[in-house]
């Protein structure tokens, strides 16, 4: 018989192992039959993540061709197409024309657009695989009393496991029996340290994941001891099930840039076919016949293709391209283009505290003996340092009670101080390396001092008794004439929680000497340790003992009459330039939050000292969390800077509480249970040294030094590329707009001149004239400025700012411009042609006038209030680069036969080339008064 789904929901860390057997129909010596695993493979399935399909390659690469923009050109190169076959049939052609070559290049074009998009789209998720290769492939199980190995993808709800040190965890399960089993869960729960793990315990429901000690997760590692699991969970029905689940259900919603593209391409096409109505309407109804038809198609055509921006596109995926490997050098790895300028709109950055606001590296602070509290200076695990004794230098060794104690640091130790290239590192727990740097700091060696006094037992840590404790041998009585201890044998030193130690000591070293502890003593002791709790600060109580023989291994009589040493407390430091990064994000208007599985006292500590908060700010902790629904949440979210005790499943409801608040969120996240929050978020950033595969699929930016300042720098970058963009759009869009008004205006102004440009001459300068100056912007510097401001908002317009207006009005002064040069070129080449001077080459110069004035703005545009003149050309030199190249391509298309005969330019004289240089300067001088305008004028008031 199988288990019904009720009983597969059952909070199973609340029921003990029998009647966990019992719901699932199962036995602890014979397991399940085969005929329950065939009816629970039928009922249940695998035990496989399953993955919702999602587009497939065909629909990804038709959506490309869906965007207005190209929809507009494909229209444009099909009309183009039916003209030149008519052409073509009626034999008009001109010769040496080549048929349909505006209509391929337009669709070339297109197509390479849509090969773009497809390209940066097509990118598989591989979150999904990554989670499936947390399970272990094979097995031991029991089944009709036997033990087999079988894939894990066979296992089913009620068989019972048997695992071991170095097994991965290939499902969910209930403990049966347990042997010193400890399993590490970092990769789902962040913890690092494994977890002591026990059958026989009935925990309460409200109980969080990490804390469940009776239970077992897919994906886990078991590092020790051995055990035996009753399955209850496989496939999506695990904690790793549910996250895959979370995962494929997060929608992956448009960046704001894409949104802003998307609003470009509206109006752009909007405001493109109103054009082409006006002029093909209006030159009918002018001409009361159809017969100009054909030519306001052409002029129409023109327009078009002047008004899509071809080379847009690219550019800005060159600009988003050139954005990461600036981030790369400051850290911070970008895996999906738009999050580049993503970055630019964040305005709330969600971090872990431990390793990205802090150091990820205990530092103790100070000791408090029976006469003295030192303090201790230092960074790091570097063991250099000076020790303050009533705020003077003072040497440590020359106090006895603190020798004593730092003694203790260094015996009662299972880590390892080493350096490695020049770098201090800890091989071990950073709480026992955070005591072997102090120690180390007061010139005791842990290598010197373990050969003089070597280990001879010890009674390990539990999570139950909270303490550990070593013996270590004195046969020449060293520690009496060094330290004061009395003469034994062996000596007994104790570590760990401070009230339960302090309650097994009897005595307290005082001075050289060692006295009854009082019960005044024991409180002053206990306040101590609860004032430094409340700062957020680590505790731990050491004591020893005088032995004359060695205890039974496992005595833990042996621990009672101790003789109290001290308190020693310990922080793991903040980074020392995440305060700084902090008060950056604060003048840039972005709200740094921190969410962290921590104390709420350390968390304040931390958050207060870095400035995320201030003292008597709201703080919201993980079971708190737990009883809130969205709309309760979202009413805290504006208020709450820290969310202590929280688990990693909190981090996607604290997304999305701010995102429907119109918050651009940055989250931050390494373990497996992050994935889904890490996905919802407009920003993702995985750690890069301790994230894991999920974490880091799942994730938009990877921190390869998993510091938080790295996101500060990044969301500069962001700003920078955002500001870069806006910039080449102004100039692209204010070119378009030049060109489409000069082409609506050749009907109305010229009797029979026909249109000035060809769609194959407004391709050119969209991706020639425009395109390789727009690059060029795209690597400008930062302003200085650009972290003074706030954020971009998430609704702004591309067009806001000021930007919409720009582009009209450098269009207008453009299009006055060469409209003004068109009408005296048309008149004077009409007039002045042959030997070997065509009558259309006022086509040419009106060509060239676009094209070169082109490159007067792109030098002027640079910036917004600086006069050119004021700017350092250094500072950007590939925009100089770019207009020398353009400038000399243009000329190539004039004065090099091929070139002249495929784009259909005609040969200029240089007196028509000067006039057509002297009118596009007029360009660049017009940019530059504005700039004087606004600075004698403007600013003024």
């Amino acid at each position: 018989m199988a288990p019904n789904l009720l009983s597969l929901n059952s909070a199973w860390h609340t029921i003990d192992p029998e009647r966990s057997l019992d719901l699932l129909h199962s036995d602890r010596k014979t397991g399940l039959t085969q005929q329950q695993v065939d009816e629970r493979l039928q009922e249940f399935g695998t035990n496989e993540l399953e993955e919702v399909s999602g587009r497939s390659s065909w629909e990804i690469l038709i959506d490309q061709f869906k965007n207005v923009m190209l929809l507009l050109l494909i229209g444009v190169a099909l009309v183009s197409g039916v003209l030149d076959l008519l052409d073509l049939v009626q034999g008009v052609g001109k010769p040496g024309d080549i048929p349909f070559k505006d209509t391929i290049a337009i669709l070339a074009i297109v197509f390479l657009n849509g090969a773009l998009g497809y390209f940066q789209e097509s990118r598989a998720e591989k979150a999904l695989a990554a989670l499936k290769q947390l399970s272990s492939p094979r097995v031991r199980i029991l089944r009709d009393g036997k033990v087999h190995e079988i894939d894990s993808e066979q296992l089913v709800p009620g068989d019972v496991m048997m695992v071991e040190a170095g097994v991965q965890l290939a499902a969910d399960g209930r403990l049966i029996e347990t042997s010193n089993l400890q399993i590490r869960e970092s990769a789902l729960t962040g913890e690092a340290q494994a977890v002591n793990k026990q059958a026989d315990l009935h925990l309460p429901e409200e109980t969080s994941l990490g804390d469940r000690l009776n239970l077992v997760y897919q994906g886990t590692e078991v590092v020790q001891g051995r055990g035996t699991v009753v399955v209850t969970g496989t496939g999506m029905r695990t904690e790793l099930g549910k996250i895959a689940t979370m995962l494929q259900a997060v929608e992956t919603e448009p960046t704001p840039l894409q949104q802003r593209m998307d609003q470009l391409s509206q109006a752009l096409v909007t405001g493109a076919l109103i054009l082409v109505g006006v002029v093909v309407i209006g030159g009918l109804i002018a001409a009361r016949s159809f017969a100009p038809l054909r030519e306001l198609l052409q002029v129409s055509l023109s327009m078009a293709v002047a008004v899509v921006p071809e080379g847009l596109p690219a550019v800005i995926t060159v600009t988003l391209a050139i954005g990461t490997q600036r981030m790369v050098r400051r850290n911070a790895l970008i895996r999906k283009l738009p999050a580049v300028e993503t970055l630019g709109s964040v305005t709330t950055i969600c971090s872990d505290k431990t390793g990205t606001l802090t150091q990820n590296k205990m530092v103790v602070q100070s000791f408090h003996t029976a006469s003295f509290s030192p303090s201790v200076t230092g960074e790091g695990y570097v063991p250099e340092g000076k020790f303050l004794i009533q705020g003077q230098v003072a040497d440590p060794i020359e106090y006895p009670e603190v020798r004593s104690l730092l003694l203790a640091c260094t015996l009662c130790n299972d880590s390892l101080l080493q350096a490695e290239n020049g770098k201090w590192t800890i091989l071990g727990d950073p709480t026992e390396g955070a005591l072997l740097v102090v120690a180390a700091k007061a010139g005791l060696e842990q290598d010197q001092w373990n050969s003089k006094l070597p280990r001879v037992s010890e009674i390990p840590f539990t999570s139950e008794r909270k303490r550990m404790s070593v013996i270590v041998q004195d046969a020449a009585n060293l520690l009496q004439s060094e330290t004061g201890f009395l003469a034994t044998p062996y000596l007994m030193f104790t570590k760990g929680s401070p009230e339960l130690v302090l309650e097994r000591c009897q005595k307290i070293q005082y001075g050289d000497r060692v006295q009854g502890l009082t019960d005044e003593q024991r409180s002053q002791v206990l306040e101590r340790n609860n004032q430094l709790a409340a700062r957020g600060l680590r505790v731990l109580g050491f004591a020893y003992k005088p032995l004359d023989t060695v205890p039974p291994e496992g005595s833990d009589s042996a621990e009672n009459d101790l003789i109290w040493l001290g308190l020693v407390d310990m922080l793991d430091a903040p980074r020392l330039e995440v305060r700084d990064a902090v008060a950056r994000c604060r003048t840039a208007g972005i709200r740094p939050v921190m969410i962290t599985g921590d104390h709420q006292l350390t968390a304040q500590a931390i958050a207060e000292n870095l400035g995320i908060s201030k003292p008597g700010d709201e703080v919201l902790i993980g079971r708190d969390l737990e009883k809130m629904d969205l709309p309760e949440l979202e009413r805290h979210v504006d208020r709450v800077s820290i969310y202590a005790r929280v688990a990693p499943e909190h981090k996607l409801r604290i997304v999305q509480a701010l995102q429907r608040k119109g918050k651009i969120v940055a989250m931050t996240g390494d373990g497996v249970n992050d994935a889904p929050a890490l996905k919802q978020a407009d920003i993702g950033i995985a750690m890069g040294i301790t994230g894991t595969d999920v974490s880091k699929e799942a994730s938009d930016m990877v921190l390869l030094d998993d510091n938080f300042a790295t996101i500060v720098a990044a969301t500069e970058e962001g700003r920078v590329v955002y500001t870069n963009i806006r910039r080449f759009i102004k100039y692209i869009l204010g070119s378009n707009i030049g060109e489409v008004l000069t082409i609506a205006a050749s009907p109305l102004l010229l009797p029979i001149g026909g249109v000035p440009l060809s769609p194959l001459q407004i391709l050119w300068m969209n991706l020639v004239t425009d395109g390789l100056p727009a690059l060029a912007l795209a690597v400008e510097p930062a302003e200085s400025n650009v972290m003074n401001r706030p954020p971009n908002h998430p609704d702004e317009n591309i067009f806001s700012r000021g930007l919409g207006a720009y582009m009209i009005r450098i269009g207008i002064v453009l299009a006055v411009l060469t409209i003004t040069l068109m009408v005296g070129s048309y008149q004077y080449t009409t007039q002045h042609f042959g030997n070997g001077l065509d009558a259309d080459r006022w086509k040419t110069m009106v060509f060239t006038t676009l094209c070169i004035a082109q490159m007067g703005h792109a030098i002027a545009i640079r910036s917004n209030s600086k006069l050119t003149i004021e700017l350092d050309p250094r500072t950007n030199p590939y925009v100089w680069g770019a207009v020398i190249i353009t400038t000399i391509l243009q000329l190539l298309l004039i004065y090099v036969a091929p070139l002249r005969s495929f784009f259909g330019t005609h040969y200029l004289t240089l007196n028509e080339l000067g006039v057509c240089i002297g009118f596009s300067a007029l360009m660049f001088v017009w940019i530059e008064m504005e700039k004087l305008f606004v600075r004698w004028f403007v600013n003024r008031r």
